[in-house]
């Protein structure tokens, strides 16, 4: 690829001139045409030049919006035109970059595809000069005019979006003034939603926002606050924790912001002032139905004000209030992953702990402002003037474009490698992550002959590819490949599913595949993650009940001669440390029984979270040293969390014979275990005769008939 006319002049007045000129990119094969347009357009415009499509794809990539113009031929090698037009299409550049086809071939068929794809104007060969020059020039002129306008427009709203974020700005001042909160709050309340709003956005197919819906919503947080312009001063600022009386109070300025704006006598159907209602209202709702004023639950909490929640309980846990300290970012998102300032939506809390980093940087570069920026106002006003003249083929290829992006983005999450391959050109296309992260180009032509793709892939693993898909038919399209790939700078085996595209002809004709590369060991390791969560209890980490149950029946099937025992151990007055010291509280003490379980038993016994406070133990004893270890155990998860004085219950079956099941034996247990509890709680009782009678219609088990108490 040539440099363009820049190369021919040096420094000083004439390439000053050079230099500000409108670039344009001619896209040819032909030496001689190129020749001929940079003699027609030098002296007005500088010249860049493509020799074929893969070219002019590479120029685009690097340039961008620097191109005013491309003349782009239709039959080149490598890639031919339409496939620069669909590389435009798909990458958007169609839109601000207009295109002018040059070519010979004026058959309707090539022009109307060539229109489809977004194409300008067409030149035919052989060129008039004075009829280049004209089209583009009017060309170029028509896309400067509209940039003008779209700029236009784009100050206009950046003016007034200015104006109103300042009054909002003002307003809520006003209200943190009077709560003794830094006048960054509302700022970082406005970066902090924005932020969760964008990332919801991509991981979520429910939530989909607008540019013009997160500008919207992220200045109305900003109005979160409002109410408490009537909330007393000496409640507002008390340094001391506040009075059951005084809480009920402060707590009515959610509802207080809601109806000063309600009582707006102007603008209630507009969205900045329906989206401020909602986050006025209910941002104090919790997402386990625990929050106020209305007692909202889960997505009945609309997902602005579930958002402004987020963003207000990290803020106030980062800053400095008159009644404490600030904590560090690193333990405020420790405490709201834990559960320890509210219950927020799973989904939410995900997309908080993805942009907690870019919090934290925000934050610390000073960038945390509600300003609008011109780059948001630019997409906004493009949302504008395009939503009327949206068509069905538009709206079809915007959803094209939302189902790539959400592939690609699945792509980087499951780690796989997607692409395209056609035949015709021979070419591979790889998503923008797949080829990041194989350090190649997005676009490979010729797979088989470029140092690229071999240095990935060896000849033989490829050719091998090839001929399996080629093996395919239309009713069976689909092949899986096992082989190596060089992935940053090491070999790793990967799978290769494929399946082959066909034409619709009779008889169909292989056009290509579509296929992804699964990392092996990655994909062996995420299913080892989906497993564990399968079979383990989300709060304690411990076995859950089903999982137990199946080890338990394959052991005493396995064994069935085997001296087992099952043990079912209740968490006395656990009831109590919820109601004194709240729920989160409440689950730190079973995730500390938990570890004390673990501690002790032995590797090979299962320990599991039969549910509510209830844990099970089975494992296998000496009957020499079996009291003995009871009583340990027991007397192992005595103790004092915090202030709680720990205390179980605990009942004992043992399993002697070929008779023992599964479901028997737990029921001895847990007649064990009630009997313990009538008898005082604090104790354990092994399962004897004298409790047979609670065993209903369930088979009888060969239990020895002992009993002991503490």
């Amino acid at each position: 690829m040539t440099a363009g006319i820049c190369s021919q002049f040096g420094t000083g007045e004439k390439y000053m001139e050079i230099k500000n000129k409108s670039k344009i990119l001619i896209a040819d094969d032909s030496e001689m045409n190129r020749s001929i347009l940079l003699d027609m357009l030098e002296e007005e415009y500088e010249i860049v030049e493509a020799e074929n499509g893969a070219e002019a794809v590479a120029v685009l990539r690097q340039m961008g919006t620097e191109i005013a113009l491309v003349l782009l031929d239709i039959v080149m090698p490598e890639l031919d035109g339409f496939g620069v037009l669909d590389m435009m299409n798909q990458y958007h550049w169609i839109e601000d970059i207009p295109v002018i086809i040059i070519s010979a071939e004026s058959s309707s068929t090539y022009l109307e595809r060539a229109f489809e794809l977004g194409v300008t104007d067409y030149i035919s060969r052989p060129f008039d000069n004075l009829i280049v020059q004209r089209r583009v020039t009017n060309t170029i002129l028509l896309y400067a005019k509209q940039k003008r306008l779209f700029d236009m427009v784009a100050d206009q709203i950046m003016e007034k979006e200015k104006q109103s974020t300042l009054m909002i700005d003002i307003l809520s001042h006003i209200v943190e003034f009077r709560n003794g909160e830094s006048g960054l709050h509302t700022l970082h309340i406005h970066t902090i939603t924005e932020l969760l709003l964008k990332r919801l956005g991509q991981m979520s197919d429910k939530y989909q926002f607008s540019h013009q819906e997160i500008s919207v919503i992220s200045t109305a947080s900003a109005l979160h606050d409002i109410g408490k312009i009537a909330i007393p001063s000496e409640i507002l600022n008390k340094p001391g924790k506040l009075t059951n009386e005084e809480y009920e109070i402060m707590k009515t300025h959610s509802a207080v912001g809601d109806s000063m704006l309600e009582q707006l006598p102007f603008y209630q159907n507009e969205d900045l002032v329906k989206a401020a209602r909602q986050i006025c209202r209910w941002h104090h709702e919790r997402y386990d139905g625990r929050g106020y004023p209305d007692g909202l639950k889960g997505d009945e909490i609309p997902i602005a004000a579930q958002i402004v929640a987020l963003a207000d309980v990290y803020d106030a846990l980062t800053s400095e209030r008159a009644y404490k300290k600030a904590f560090t970012h690193e333990k405020a998102i420790e405490m709201i992953t834990n559960g320890e300032c509210g219950v927020f939506s799973p989904e939410l809390l995900g997309c908080f702990r993805d942009v907690a980093d870019e919090i934290q940087a925000e934050f610390a570069s000073g960038a945390g402002r509600a300003d609008i920026s011109m780059k948001e106002v630019r997409n906004i006003t493009g949302e504008i003037l395009h939503r009327k003249e949206l068509t069905t083929s538009d709206r079809t290829l915007r959803l094209l474009e939302h189902e790539r992006a959400k592939y690609r983005f699945f792509a980087s999450m499951s780690n796989e490698i997607q692409f395209e391959y056609t035949i015709d050109p021979s070419m591979i296309t790889l998503t923008d992550w797949g080829a990041e992260r194989l350090g190649v180009k997005e676009i490979i032509m010729d797979p088989l002959n470029d140092e690229d793709a071999l240095r990935i892939i060896d000849r033989d693993s490829l050719t091998s590819l090839g001929k399996l898909l080629r093996n395919t038919t239309p009713e069976n399209p689909v092949i899986k490949y096992n082989c190596q790939l060089h992935v940053n700078g090491e070999f790793r085996w990967y799978q290769i599913i494929c399946r082959a595209t066909w034409s619709m002809d009779e008889p169909s004709e292989y056009l290509g595949a579509i296929g992804k590369a699964v990392d092996v060991h990655t994909e062996h390791t995420r299913m080892t993650d989906l497993e564990r969560v399968a079979s383990h209890d989300g709060l304690t980490g411990l076995l859950n009940r089903s999982k137990a149950e199946q080890m338990i029946r394959d052991r005493l099937l396995n064994n069935p001669g085997g001296n087992y025992a099952l043990f079912i151990i209740d968490l006395d007055y656990f009831k109590n440390a919820n109601d004194q010291y709240g729920h989160i509280f409440g689950d730190h003490v079973l995730k500390y029984l938990a570890e004390k379980l673990r501690q002790s038993v032995r590797g090979g016994d299962i320990v599991a979270r039969v549910g509510g406070d209830e844990f099970l133990i089975f494992l296998e004893y000496r009957r020499e040293a079996f009291e003995s270890s009871v009583d340990r155990i027991f007397h192992h998860l005595e103790g004092e969390y915090e202030g709680f004085q720990m205390s179980v219950s605990m009942g004992i079956a043992k399993a002697v014979g070929k008779a023992s099941d599964y479901e028997t034996l737990f029921h001895c247990a847990d007649q064990a275990l009630y009997a313990a509890k009538r008898a005082g709680r604090g104790r354990y009782k092994f399962y004897d005769d004298s409790m047979m009678h609670t065993l209903s219609e369930i088979s009888p088990i060969d239990c020895d008939s002992e009993r002991e108490e503490r």
